[in-house]
């Protein structure tokens, strides 16, 4: 789960920086602006938390088991993208989710 969280946490704070950049561009103001962007820092530090917690996993737990709960982190994002993105969650996503929760339920099993 924590592993999860901190993919999830990369990737909100990744938006956020990208949110704050001008348009996309092989620039050097573009990559300065990107590496002194503290959104940016803490999705780099995020990653590579989650990185090293999988290292351990990985390490620790059958493959098997561990690669599909990665998954709960679609589960995370979404609840990001509904609360900190004010993104719209339909039925039908809602559905999806049940599905990867089920899923993971009985992999866990």
């Amino acid at each position: 789960m924590l592993q999860s969280a901190l993919l999830c946490g990369g990737q909100v704070f990744l938006k956020f920086a990208m949110m704050r950049m001008p348009q996309f561009a092989w620039t050097k103001t573009f990559w300065i602006s990107l590496l002194t962007n503290w959104q940016f820092a803490l999705c780099g530090l995020c990653f590579a938390a989650a990185s090293l917690l999988w290292m351990y996993i990985v390490k620790v737990f059958p493959f098997s088991k561990a690669y599909p709960m990665v998954s709960i982190s679609y589960v995370f994002g979404m609840i990001a993208a509904m609360v900190f993105f004010h993104e719209q969650v339909n039925a039908l996503k809602w559905i999806g989710v049940a599905c990867i929760i089920t899923g993971c339920f009985l992999i866990a099993k």
